[in-house]
């Protein structure tokens, strides 16, 4: 019979941190008295197929151990699950990874005893999902963090080449080479609500949670129970003003700068009229080359297993 948790967990994940901390994973659940059974991913998308199987098996929670590229995928698999019509399972998630920005998000604590903690606990909140379609993406992406088209993704793909530099400052020493790589920001038509905007677009950061990269607060005020993406635009500036931008991220302050547009939607477009679209969802690429990508958000989808009451109907399962 299958446990009530089966842990995903990514061996890879913060730099093989992952493999190591299971031991203490396992002697303090078992202290704890919480029964799971854990399996390992062996490649790419390989924790959807895991998160799925676990459903069919019948775990009610899920926990995705590692960063927030494996977080994503197990939130994939428990999405088509659900979309299957197989029985709901909740998610959560112990943080191994290098930014996990959307346990920060959902109020999962970083904490590794912690997180074992909060699973024991078994507090839940209902969160929103978005999800992302494009013309160069195979399938559609569900994603529970956010979307990053332009300059994040650069800098996403340059943290990772930076393998002695992890969490938040690996992002910034990635950022600020990002700044002389990707100068020229595509031309783009930014669509949303009544909205639209003709520009060069240097960034658009569409989110569910609060933060990117391990400590850029691309939209403070984020909830992720409020049926809405938080938009964080920014057109095209000079490469002194990228280096002045990038304190106010780091504070969430970014909003009065002139170069920044926020906003809330249910759904937005963004076309490169010039130029190309990279982009990612939670952190993991989605594409190089794209030139129209949409995403919009679907309330109340994923129970999530979280630290304390976060949410307006947070609350205790005896499941």
């Amino acid at each position: 019979m299958a446990s009530k948790i089966r842990l995903i967990v990514n061996p890879a994940a913060g730099g093989g941190k992952a493999r190591q901390v299971i031991p203490r994973i396992e002697t303090t659940l078992d202290d704890l008295g919480v029964g799971y059974d854990l399996v390992y991913t062996e490649r790419p998308w390989h924790a959807v197929e895991l998160a799925r199987t676990a459903v069919q098996d019948g775990a009610n929670v899920v926990v995705a151990v590692g960063g927030d590229g494996t977080a994503n995928e197990v939130l994939n698999g428990l999405m088509q699950a659900k979309q299957s019509g197989e029985a709901p399972a909740a998610m959560g998630v112990l943080c191994v990874g290098r930014g996990n920005d959307f346990a920060f998000g959902a109020g999962i604590p970083h904490d590794i005893t912690e997180g074992c903690h909060t699973l024991a606990e078994d507090a839940r909140r209902t969160i929103d999902v978005g999800q992302v379609s494009g013309d160069s993406l195979p399938e559609a992406r569900f994603f529970g963090n956010g979307v990053g088209i332009g300059f994040d993704t650069v800098v996403g793909l340059e943290a990772a080449k930076l393998k002695r530099l992890r969490g938040f400052l690996g992002y910034f020493v990635a950022a600020l080479k990002t700044i002389f790589l990707y100068y020229q920001a595509p031309q783009t038509l930014v669509e949303y609500g009544e909205t639209s905007l003709d520009q060069e677009s240097l960034m658009v950061s569409i989110m569910n949670g609060r933060r990117m990269g391990g400590g850029f607060m691309m939209a403070p005020s984020s909830s992720m129970e409020d049926g809405l993406l938080d938009l964080c635009i920014v057109r095209q500036v000079s490469r002194p003003r990228i280096l002045a931008l990038i304190p106010r991220f780091t504070k969430g302050t970014q909003e009065r700068h002139p170069a920044v547009t926020t906003g809330r939607t249910e759904k937005i477009s963004v076309t490169a009229l010039k130029g190309v679209l990279p982009a990612h969802a939670d952190g993991e690429t989605l594409c190089e080359q794209g030139s129209r990508l949409t995403v919009e958000i679907f309330p109340r989808q994923m129970e999530i297993v979280c630290q304390g009451c976060q949410g307006e109907e947070c609350h205790s399962s005896a499941a």
